[in-house]
Formats: structure tokens, C-alpha cells, sequence
């Protein structure tokens, strides 16, 4: 075979392209560059890689896949192959601009390389290694084949087929047996599966697995087939009807937050000792708050995430007298930060929570699913870390935002579509996967109805494109403040002592009215409930029964019933009669019956409670003791200060110290075009330049080096690292002394040292 039939080597085709190209494909696949080749043959060499290879085709789509594993078809990893013969394999599978689009990214990519668009392509005999299937699988595999028919199929197996099957998925696809000639009999296990489509033969003696029938036997949805991207699209509304979605379920998750913040700051959580929450901790906190266990675990690992709750020991000003786990510690409770928070603006809260969740380096869906150990995974525990969770994040985003407003996605068509964009991703991409990202993405306000968000649409272009932005997050606030309904002054009071709230309330008036009355329904509009120990709790607090029927009456848009009325004056009437104070605790009283009565109580003894005179009491026991003891038995106590004044003695939830911020998930840049380029000058430096200075004297180069930092010239080095590496890097002496050599490496861009005595060579980049 001829030299023009073969096509020529990599290394030559890389020599030809322009400093651009040579950029470009840095650009695309950074791991050539890193650490700098010595040479493009050198280059060309690591392009070749298997691993290389893996990590170009990482990112690229089913149709650019699908051509390298038709040029490998057509054996383009021996000898040329034609445009026009590509063209004609792929036939109306895909249009020509559209292969002739891909082919230049794989060009660009040196995935293949020739000339475009009318000459003929080579592959490296690795390309293989990057495909996500068995080359040919693609190209050779009946494209009418659906996966219904392919399951239908496979039910119908008896077990020596099946086992067959099996063996083949576990391994390689391809068997060897001499059934697979036409001759064979009819009723052997492999004829059987050739007629019904389960094998394919390639000769007389090899079989392989199609593609499709191997993703249905491991359960995933097979495909993608055709090499035109799907629509992932099944539903169409308006962005508004979107972002008040949204805006909804952003109001439900900030409230479950809290709840689950007042909860863990009320009763913290003892970690395991392999870390984490213990299914049972999680069972009961799910029940404590209301909050079923899928959603409970995605808010706890963004609350860690976002630093508002952590494991720790508590602040011990926190914790008297508090009935604490039988537990060593440390404990999960919310933490300092946690406080302020709270206080923030919704918008500013979501925001926290988005961003949080974009970067959020673990799957909360797994909570609970077994691992490879057989036991389950805890919750904010480590084996719920993925790296690759911000990406499937990311690239979910990505596909939706460049859909048109208000279209929407379900789980299986927004797999079938990214699994088409990351065919090497598909195992990640499922639709279960996928609908557990979705769910995530409704709860956090990101999506809405499928469809993404306005603010979920500038959050993800924010955290993209951050580093060209000067600070993409007032832009994000800004849309969800948008998005969210106007705080109300208002709400309804029903004569079933409910209150019902048809919107969000202002902070200062939610504040007061959770002061007064229990949730007892939440969703867009909340539903409250007003009772004999609501009341009562308010006015264990200071709220007084005049100001109690003030509120309301300014607040109601309804008439205030009777009966709340009559109900708030009958418990104001009955409570404080009884007064507790500091001494070691005192109780007050001006009706001395009703002192002696509370004196007498069964836990009078246990408390030291002993009357020193018809109206006042003393108790060796603290206040809060005291007043639980005499609410236990009835009685209405308040607890008072020295002066007289009601005073709210309820403990402030436990705290633990804010852990420092982890960086999270950050995308990996690339080297700068500055140092690609200096990268490329030395290659083009070595290829020129002559190598009979292979090696120098540490002397010479000495008086060399000397010189050129003397001058400020920039000089190319061999050098040889401690490991053994040659290298060629282009630098700008600084300083020689003590046979070390101090100079600005144009690649890394940064000042190095290099030892004299590994210096191979010198030369001037003067061409």
C-alpha cells in the first residue's frame, strides 16, 4: 500500500496545521499539554493514547461517536478512507452538513484528521477505546429495532439462552461458536437468538451482542438510534405560569428549612461514628417535622453544604439544663450562621440554596440505597460523594436552557435526550437518575412544570459564565425577587379558630402570628390553627390578651369571630395568676388559695417549693423547672424578672461553631491561550532547531545562561526532571547561582528553578 493510500501519520498532519489549530486542539483536549510535550511527536504520540482517547470522547455526542465508529468500519485506522465513502455508510441517518459539522470537531479534536471536506480521513487504532460500545455497533446495527420488541424478546428466553446472553454482557460482545454458520441446527440456543434478533453474526463462526439488546439486558433505557438529536419537549406553558411555580415551591422548601432548623437546634442529632445521620434519627426527625424522608435528606445535605448546620460539640451556654441523646457526641445542629440566615431575604436565602445545590458534591437520592458494602448509605455521610454529580447537573441545565421558555421535560424524554449528548455518560443518565435531578431541581425553584426557571435560567448562566461577569448574583436575585408573590398584611380568621393566609406574609407579621397560632397546612396558601395553648404560649412570652385581640382585629380581613375573642380573654383571665421569679426560683400569687393549692401539687417536694407567706413561695428548683411542674398539674404560670414584667424564658436553640467554607465543585480550567501559545512556539522550536547540542557542559550552559539573562533574550532548554522526564521549555533567564538556574517559564507562566547539571540544551527562539 502506497504512502498517499495510507494517509499520513498524525505527527506529520499535527507539523502542517497552523499555530491556530495547534491551539485549538490544546484548547479541546488539555490533557495534551499537560505536562508540556517535548515534541509534536511527542504530541501526536499522547493524541493517540488510549486514555487520551477516553477523555476526548467524554464529552462528544452520539452522532460524532457514531462517525468514528464508522471510519472505523470502513478500517480508517489502517488506511484513508474517503469523505464520499463516510457519507454513503451513513446514508440519510444524518444530513451532510451535519456530518460535515461533526467531522470538523473531530478534526479540531484530532480525533480523526485528513482533509476536509472532499479528501479522505484517518483514525487511530485506539479510537476504539473511546466509544462506549463494541466499533460497529453502531454503524452495523438494525436501526428499526425497538426496545419494547427487544424486551418482549428477551422474556421469552428460556435459560440456556439466557445464560448465553449473560456471558456475552459480562464480557466481551462478541463470541466465537460454529452454530453461527447458516447450517447450524435450528434448535440450538445461538440460531434461536440470531432469528430473533438478539445476535448478530459477523462470520461463521463470530457473533456479537447488538448494542440495544445489551442495554435492555442491564435494564437501561436502550438507545440513543438515530443520529439526529431527539426533542426532549412534551409540554408547553407560559414563563410566568413557570416562575410563580417556582416561587411556590421556593416559599415550601425555606419553610421546611426552618422547621427543620428549630428542630435540630431544639434536639440535635448525635452523629454516627462512620458519620453521618442514623435511619432511625432520620425516621424520626421526618416525623418531627413533617417532611418526608426524599425531601428531608436533600434539605440536610444542603443546609451542610451551606455551612447552616454542621457536626460539632455545642456552645455550652446553649445546653443547660437540656436533655441531651444517650450520645457521646459530636451532634449535628444548626449553627451560628444558621441564625443569620434566617433573618436574610427570601430571594437571598434561595439564592444560597440554588447555588449551593448546583455545586452540591453528592447525591442526596442515594440516601438509604444500599452500597457495594450491602449497607445503607447515611445521610450527610461520604458515600453519598460524587464528583460527577455537578456535571449531570450542569448538563441537564444546560439542554433546558436552551429550550424555549415555558417548554418542558419529563424524565424519559430528557434522558433519551442528554444520553444523546453523553452517550459515555448513559449509565448516570437514566431516566430514574434523571427524575431524581428533576425532583431536585422542582423543590429548589430552579424548574418549573419541567420547564427551567427565570431565575434558575440566570442562575445556571451565571455560575457558567461567572468569570466573565462582574457579579452574577444580584442578576439571580433580582429574577427570583421577581418571580415571588408581594408580601401580604394580612389574613383571613375563620370561626373555626383558623387562619387562613392566602400568600406570603410580611417577615414581621409572620413572626408575631407563629407567636400565636400552629401551622397546621402549608402550601401556597397557609392554613394556621389558633388554640387554648397557642394562646397560652403568647402570653408566656409577653404577649399580653389586649394585644393579642388588637392583632387580630388590624391584621384580619374577616371579622375577628366571638369565639376567639371569648377565647383569648378566658385563658388572659387565668394566666399569670401565678408568678415564678428568680430567686432560686420564687412563685408569686395574690390569691393565696390558689398558692396553696400549687404548693401542694405531688412534685412540691421534688422542686423545694415551700410557702414563705400567703402570697409568695420559694423553690430550690430553676424557673423552668417550676413552671413545667406547675403547667404539668394545671395551673397557668408566667415567668416574671425582678421588676414585675412577663419575660420569655424559653431557650434559644442549640449552636455549633460555623465550620470554614469548602470550596466545592469548581469546572476544571484549561491552560491560558497565553501559555498555548508559548507551548506551541517551543514545539515549533524543537522541530526546527538543530540537536547536535544533545548535552552541555553545566559550565557552558552556565556562561550561556548568563548571557541571556545579561541581554533579557528568551532561550529554549532541554531538561531533564527529577523523574527522569525530558522536556523543551521555552524561558527568560532571571538569575544563575549556585548551579541553579532562575528563569520565567513562557508554558507555565510563573517563575522556576531548573538545576544547571540537568540542562541538556540550548538554544536561541530566534528563527
Amino acid at each position: 500500500m502506497t504512502e498517499h493510500a495510507r494517509g499520513v501519520p498524525l505527527g506529520s498532519w499535527l507539523a502542517e496545521l497552523p499555530d491556530e489549530g495547534l491551539i485549538r486542539l490544546l484548547e479541546l483536549r488539555p490533557d495534551l499539554a499537560q505536562p508540556p510535550p517535548g515534541s509534536i511527536a511527542a504530541l501526536a504520540a499522547r493524541a493517540q493514547a488510549r486514555q487520551s482517547m477516553r477523555a476526548a470522547t467524554d464529552e462528544l455526542d452520539f452522532l460524532r461517536l457514531a462517525l468514528i465508529d464508522a471510519l472505523l468500519v470502513l478500517e480508517a485506522d489502517t488506511a484513508a478512507v474517503p469523505v464520499a465513502d463516510l457519507l454513503a455508510l451513513i446514508g440519510d441517518r444524518a444530513s451532510a452538513d451535519a456530518v460535515h459539522k461533526a467531522l470538523t470537531d473531530l478534526v479540531e479534536r484530532a480525533l480523526c484528521w485528513g482533509a476536509l471536506p472532499t479528501g479522505a480521513l484517518r483514525v487511530a487504532a485506539e479510537a476504539g477505546a473511546g466509544l462506549p460500545w463494541h466499533p460497529g455497533q453502531v454503524t452495523q446495527e438494525d436501526p428499526t429495532q425497538r426496545g419494547d420488541q427487544i424486551a418482549e424478546a428477551v422474556a421469552a428466553l428460556d435459560a440456556s439462552q439466557r445464560d448465553l446472553l449473560d456471558k456475552l454482557l459480562a464480557g466481551s460482545p462478541i463470541g466465537r461458536t460454529r452454530d453461527a454458520a447458516p447450517g447450524a441446527p435450528p434448535e440450538h440456543p445461538v440460531p434461536r437468538l440470531l432469528a430473533a434478533g438478539l445476535l448478530r453474526r459477523i462470520d461463521d463462526e463470530t457473533v456479537i451482542l447488538p448494542r440495544l439488546v445489551g442495554q435492555v439486558l442491564r435494564g437501561e433505557q436502550p438507545g440513543p438510534a438515530a443520529l439526529r438529536a431527539p426533542d426532549p419537549v412534551v409540554s408547553q406553558t407560559t414563563a410566568a405560569d413557570v416562575d410563580a411555580t417556582a416561587a411556590g415551591a421556593v416559599i415550601d422548601l425555606l419553610r421546611e428549612l426552618d422547621v427543620i432548623l428549630a428542630s435540630l437546634g431544639e434536639m440535635p442529632v448525635p452523629e454516627l461514628r462512620s458519620g453521618g445521620l442514623g435511619v432511625r434519627e432520620v425516621k424520626r426527625l421526618a416525623k418531627t417535622t413533617g417532611v418526608d424522608e426524599a425531601r428531608l435528606g436533600l434539605l440536610l445535605e444542603l443546609a451542610a453544604t451551606a455551612r447552616l448546620i454542621a457536626s460539632d460539640y455545642p456552645d455550652p451556654a446553649t445546653v443547660d439544663q437540656r436533655e441531651w441523646p444517650d450520645a457521646d457526641g459530636p451532634y449535628w445542629a444548626p449553627t451560628v450562621l444558621a441564625d443569620r440566615f434566617a433573618e436574610q431575604p427570601t430571594a437571598e436565602r434561595w439564592q444560597l440554596l440554588a447555588a449551593t445545590w448546583l455545586e452540591l458534591p453528592a447525591r442526596p437520592s442515594l440516601i438509604g440505597s444500599r452500597g457495594a458494602d450491602g449497607k445503607p448509605r447515611a445521610a450527610l455521610s461520604t458515600p453519598l460523594f460524587s464528583t460527577a454529580a455537578p456535571l449531570d447537573r450542569r448538563l441537564l441545565l444546560g439542554m433546558l436552557a436552551e429550550l424555549p421558555e415555558g417548554a418542558g421535560v419529563d424524565a424519559v424524554s430528557a434522558s433519551q435526550a442528554l444520553v444523546w449528548r453523553r452517550p459515555r455518560w448513559a449509565n448516570r443518565l437514566q431516566p430514574g437518575p434523571l427524575g431524581e435531578l428533576l425532583d431536585e431541581a422542582h423543590a429548589l425553584g430552579v424548574l418549573g412544570r419541567g420547564a427551567i426557571s427565570t431565575p434558575g435560567r440566570v442562575l445556571f448562566a451565571g455560575a457558567t459564565h461567572g468569570a466573565e461577569t462582574t457579579d452574577p448574583a444580584p442578576a439571580a436575585l433580582a429574577a427570583m425577587t421577581k418571580a415571588l408573590p408581594e408580601p401580604i398584611d394580612h389574613f383571613l380568621v375563620q370561626a373555626d379558630l383558623t387562619v387562613v393566609v392566602p400568600g406570603p406574609l410580611k417577615r414581621e407579621l409572620a413572626e408575631e402570628l407563629a407567636v400565636v397560632a400552629t401551622v397546621e397546612s402549608a402550601g401556597a396558601a397557609m392554613v394556621y390553627r389558633v388554640s387554648e395553648q397557642t394562646i397560652r404560649a403568647a402570653l408566656d412570652v409577653g404577649r399580653t390578651g389586649t394585644g393579642l385581640q388588637a392583632f387580630f382585629e388590624k391584621h384580619s380581613k374577616t371579622p375577628v369571630p366571638q369565639g376567639l375573642t371569648y377565647l383569648i380573654d378566658d385563658v388572659a383571665r387565668r394566666h399569670g395568676q401565678l408568678r415564678i421569679g428568680m430567686a432560686a426560683s420564687f412563685v408569686r400569687c395574690e390569691d393565696p388559695a390558689l398558692l396553696a393549692q400549687a404548693a401542694a401539687v405531688p412534685a412540691a417536694e421534688a422542686l423545694g417549693l415551700r410557702v414563705l407567706a400567703p402570697t409568695v413561695a420559694v423553690a430550690q428548683a430553676p424557673i423552668s423547672d417550676v413552671l413545667a411542674a406547675l403547667r404539668d398539674a394545671g395551673f397557668a404560670p408566667a415567668a416574671e424578672d425582678a421588676t414585675g414584667t412577663i419575660v420569655d424564658i424559653r431557650p434559644r436553640g442549640v449552636r455549633v461553631p460555623t465550620p470554614a467554607e469548602r470550596r466545592g465543585h469548581r469546572p476544571v480550567g484549561g491552560p491560558s491561550s497565553e501559555s498555548l501559545t508559548s507551548l506551541v512556539r517551543v514545539l515549533r522550536t524543537v522541530t526546527s532547531a538543530p540537536f547536535d547540542n544533545i548535552r552541555l557542559e553545566p559550565v557552558t550552559a552556565m556562561i550561556m545562561l548568563k548571557r541571556a539573562a545579561s541581554e533579557g533574550s528568551t532561550v529554549l532548554i532541554g531538561y531533564v526532571d527529577a523523574a527522569g522526564v525530558a522536556t523543551q521549555r521555552e524561558v527568560s533567564p532571571v538569575l544563575v547561582r549556585g548551579g541553579q538556574l532562575v528563569a520565567f517559564d513562557s508554558t507555565s507562566g510563573q517563575m522556576r528553578d531548573f538545576t544547571i547539571h540537568r540542562i541538556t540544551s540550548i538554544s536561541s527562539t530566534e528563527q
